[in-house]
């Protein structure tokens, strides 16, 4: 049921982005008179799922989910029709038309991607506004919980102040900012230090794998979740939901200030300060040969821990009027970081290239359970990922008809039809090479992580 969850909502945000994107394209051809024969979501190779014409045009399904096409007349494209580009232009035919009408025709699906996934941001922040954990309020920094976070030069309690220069707002975007940066300052016992994060991060983060959660968390308070079965304290009176605030009368805070504490008493008698709802209360423990308690920690969310009083979140509503400019900041970010990413992945320094993922990737990002603000706050990441990656300029992509448009535009020599032909021939086989690269990479870590 999970993975169908994951699925459907994966399928109805491509199909929502893939109509749009080529609705970019078909309707400034239909304004400049451009005669379109197909409007395709899906690959139809030999046959479709459904197609019904209407006037000029084919309107269908086809069986191969990898993208969709609108095919315009007089145009190299993905149909690779060799023969229509034999015969005499026609007046209908996109090769007839202006170049500023055939560069319009070529931007309407990224300028319908990015318009997309804008609204779609100001529309979030107008119906939900944000909710977050401000890095400011993290009064007790990081919880560095593995090795990952020490190859970084990162321990517990440091404070991040910057990435590359820049001030971090929300706590959870720590990973990301982490990802995409070069380098960043803490506070760490009241000195500020800067650090080089280290060329080969990315790639440790990838071998180390999505399950492992997060490798900075918020510190947590030491809440028991359970006390486990074969606990030499199941009947000690600890309590699922009793925080423990001392060990032998040492002060703790957090969950991980406690086990340097009970290394020293190791297979010895103790006595915990728990913290019980508004009681206090002592109570005589067995610490094991392992230097432990025998307990679960409750895995609490940064909304739990505000209603303990460890942590202040912020709550920003916004109208309409303030919704715009959040929403574009939002699209901005969302844009400039995807952009850091294609630069790690196309450093082979970084290792990134690892983490290049194709459909199982994608759909995997969806969660298990469905919710309309992360379904929409996805769809708008994609939409402006879909947008940015076509205006790369490479043959068989929006951006490589771009290219050679423009420079019809700027030295009045139009590309021949044969040279178009062969790009398309080099671009397709490049994004196919891509396309292969990427979802090998998903099958490999599906059969080997």
């Amino acid at each position: 049921m999970e993975i169908l969850i994951k699925a459907s909502q994966f399928i109805l945000s491509l199909s929502l982005l893939i109509v749009l994107h080529e609705l970019g394209h078909f309707i400034p051809a239909k304004l400049f008179k451009t005669r379109v024969e197909k409007f395709y979501l899906f690959f139809d190779y030999k046959f479709s799922l459904v197609k019904k014409k209407v006037g000029e045009t084919v309107y269908g399904i086809g069986w191969i989910p990898l993208g969709g096409y609108v095919k315009i007349s007089g145009m190299i494209d993905e149909s690779m029709d060799t023969e229509q580009m034999a015969l005499p232009p026609q007046p209908w035919e996109f090769r007839s038309k202006p170049a500023w009408q055939r560069l319009i025709i070529m931007l309407g699906g990224v300028i319908v991607n990015f318009i997309l996934g804008i609204f779609i941001y100001i529309m979030l922040m107008y119906a939900y506004g944000e909710n977050f954990l401000p890095n400011k309020n993290v009064k007790g920094g990081v919880w560095v919980q593995d090795s990952l976070g020490t190859s970084l030069g990162l321990k517990t309690g440091d404070k991040v102040l910057t990435i590359d220069g820049n001030e971090i707002r929300k706590f959870n975007n720590l990973p990301i900012e982490f990802i995409n940066g070069n380098n960043y300052t803490i506070e760490r016992n009241g000195e500020v230090i800067d650090k080089e994060i280290p060329i080969d991060f990315i790639s440790n983060l990838i071998e180390r794998g999505k399950n492992e959660g997060s490798f900075l968390l918020p510190r947590y308070p030491f809440m028991i979740g359970k006390v486990s079965d074969d606990s030499p304290n199941l009947n000690s009176g600890l309590l699922q939901k009793d925080i423990i605030t001392a060990i032998n009368n040492e002060s703790i805070t957090y969950y991980d200030e406690a086990e340097e504490i009970l290394k020293k008493y190791t297979n010895q008698n103790i006595t915990l300060t728990v913290k019980r709802g508004a009681e206090i209360k002592e109570i005589p423990v067995k610490i094991t040969e392992t230097s432990e308690i025998g307990v679960q920690l409750a895995r609490l969310s940064v909304s739990d821990m505000e209603r303990l009083g460890y942590y202040d979140l912020e709550t920003i509503e916004y109208t309409f009027g303030e919704a715009i400019p959040a929403g574009l900041n939002k699209s901005w970010s969302t844009l400039t970081g995807y952009v850091k990413q294609l630069k790690k992945i196309f450093n082979p320094n970084t290792g990134a290239y690892k983490g290049l993922g194709g459909f199982i990737s994608i759909g995997s990002i969806f969660p298990s359970e469905f919710s309309w603000q992360t379904f929409w706050s996805i769809t708008a990441f994609l939409s402006i990922m879909l947008g940015f990656m076509n205006l790369l300029p490479i043959p068989a992509l929006d951006g490589g008809h771009v290219v050679f448009t423009l420079w019809e535009m700027i030295t009045g020599k139009k590309p021949g039809d044969k040279f178009l032909e062969y790009a398309q021939i080099v671009g397709f086989f490049l994004l196919i090479a891509l396309l292969l690269f990427a979802n090998g990479n998903d099958i490999y870590r599906w059969l080997f992580k």
